[in-house]
């Protein structure tokens, strides 16, 4: 924030300050939900190669994650908005979905092919979403306006933290314990599997600790914090008037005949499958636009998907200009963790051959730096706050992703892969941006009654460039650049620079 002059929607948010420590209880699952998420990022594309997979097949087989978040996030966020048990309102989403994610993760190392590990993949990137979606909401429930950003830096901190940990475990394991990492052919080394088996544990033990040392503020006392009365009324989709309808349709319609010549177009010129993605990635989100246009005309209109998809149309500003900052950000994010590891190693060490041991020193170097970044990032989490007051939130935002689109450049340029830590620094620069002040702008300008859901629809701006970075990265990397994944991170840096640069468009509610 630029001032200490109460913005409008600070005005009608009379929660009261909280505490450090009750902030630090709030935010500690969120160090389990790192070590399942840095776990993946950093040993999946390790594994799926370990059983097989061809550099340019890896962005497929992690389609699966982001086409998970796109539709548990939203649903989630929907539910525990109408939520209340004895556990609250956001924990028992917390819980149920660590328990899923725990075992995933002990069962993902030991997957007997290619295929069980995508699937795999994917049952654990949906428990992640599951618990960590509310966590986003969770801040917004809880934390008055001047303490958002605190509350998401704490929460950066933490994930900073987890992943640091985490990401290094496999290079822990194998010079600290002498666990091997290597193994036969098709097997995953066993430093990988023990990484797993003790995220798994703290995963499920941090976020019990949320559950247990934080409480929430019932819906009738949200209800007195935030005014209610004097809000903007909320669209519903039992009040969607002829012309939103409409509006559905109309849309609908013409995302469906975009993805439908894009399908045509791949097929006649015997492109890709990745491609087919893309195509019908826009295809499908046509007929939902179809399907929520038709259902809105009948009975069923009060349903949680027509809301869905008609505020999906109907976001707030501060939202639509967040969403194309998070698009460029995420597609440079996505591109590091699927490319990070056979970049490196192919690049640096001259070797593909995932039972080398030198592709294995590669690997594990790359998940030790992986771990930097986020150790860097739990440091500035601290620190960014503390820039946005002094200036703006956007202007440190853009100062963050520029640091970060140089640092992934920088990788290309590298003449040997022990400098390779000098650009996680970047990195982790924009890592810690990333994980707060687009939440902290997002939530100043959301209705108090639906933080949940429009923080789990925010998601779509996470997960639509990740299923484009999946489409799009295998064809060109294998098209333009001779199959050399370097160039993965060559366009992620430019990508996060455009963020960075977008950014400043940004309306912050409560930067004035």
């Amino acid at each position: 924030m630029a001032s200490n002059t109460p913005s409008t929607s600070e005005a009608f948010d009379t929660k009261p300050l909280l505490p450090f420590w009750d902030i630090w209880n709030m935010s500690f699952g969120f160090l389990g939900i790192q070590f399942g998420f840095a776990l993946q990022n950093a040993n999946v594309s390790r594994i799926f190669e370990t059983l097989g997979a061809k550099v340019d097949d890896i962005p497929i087989l992690w389609v699966a994650a982001p086409l998970t978040g796109l539709v548990i996030q939203p649903i989630i966020g929907y539910f525990s908005d109408h939520t209340w048990t004895r556990l609250g309102r956001r924990r028992p989403y917390f819980l149920a979905g660590a328990i899923l994610a725990s075992l995933s993760l002990l069962v993902m190392p030991n997957s007997p092919g290619l295929w069980f590990a995508a699937g795999t993949l994917w049952i654990l990137d949906a428990s992640i979403n599951i618990t960590m979606e509310p966590f986003r909401a969770f801040v917004g429930d809880n934390l008055p306006s001047r303490q958002r950003t605190s509350g998401f830096a704490m929460q950066s901190f933490f994930i900073g933290t987890g992943a640091i940990v985490a990401s290094s475990l496999p290079y822990i394991f194998t010079n600290w314990f002498n666990i091997s990492n290597q193994a036969p052919e098709g097997i995953v080394p066993d430093s990988v599997k023990w990484s797993f088996y003790l995220g798994g544990f703290i995963f499920l033990l941090a976020v019990i600790w949320t559950v247990a040392k934080s409480r929430e503020y019932t819906p009738e006392q949200l209800h007195t914090f935030s005014k209610q009365q004097s809000e903007t009324p909320l669209l519903h989709p039992t009040a969607i008037a002829a012309s939103k309808r409409q509006k559905l349709l109309r849309q609908g319609f013409m995302f469906s005949l975009t993805g439908v010549a894009f399908t045509l177009w791949f097929i006649s010129r015997d492109l890709n499958k990745e491609l087919y993605i893309f195509s019908l990635g826009i295809l499908v989100m046509g007929l939902l636009f179809v399907a929520a246009g038709v259902v809105a005309k009948d009975k069923s209109e009060g349903s949680a998907f027509v809301m869905i998809m008609s505020d999906l149309q109907n976001m707030p500003a501060t939202m639509k200009q967040l969403a194309v900052v998070q698009f460029f950000s995420w597609f440079a994010l996505f591109a590091m963790w699927i490319y990070m590891t056979p970049a490196v190693t192919s690049h640096l060490y001259g070797t593909s051959d995932p039972t080398s041991k030198l592709y294995n020193d590669g690997a594990d170097w790359v998940g030790l730096c992986m771990g930097v970044y986020n150790g860097i990032s739990a440091l500035v989490a601290f620190i960014i706050p503390v820039i946005a007051l002094k200036t703006s939130r956007k202007l440190t935002h853009m100062i963050c992703l520029l640091a970060g689109g140089i640092a992934l450049l920088s990788v290309y340029l590298l003449p040997d892969a022990k400098y390779l830590m000098l650009s996680m620094i970047g990195i982790g620069v924009a890592w810690a941006s990333i994980l707060s002040i687009p939440y902290a702008m997002l939530a100043g300008s959301l209705p108090p009654r639906k933080m949940g859901y429009f923080m789990g629809l925010f998601n779509f701006f996470i997960v639509i460039p990740q299923i484009v970075a999946a489409a799009l990265l295998g064809f060109l990397i294998k098209q333009f650049f001779n199959g050399e994944p370097i160039y993965a991170l060559v366009i992620g840096g430019l990508s996060m620079i455009v963020a960075g640069l977008l950014s400043l468009r940004v309306e912050d509610q409560d930067d004035h």
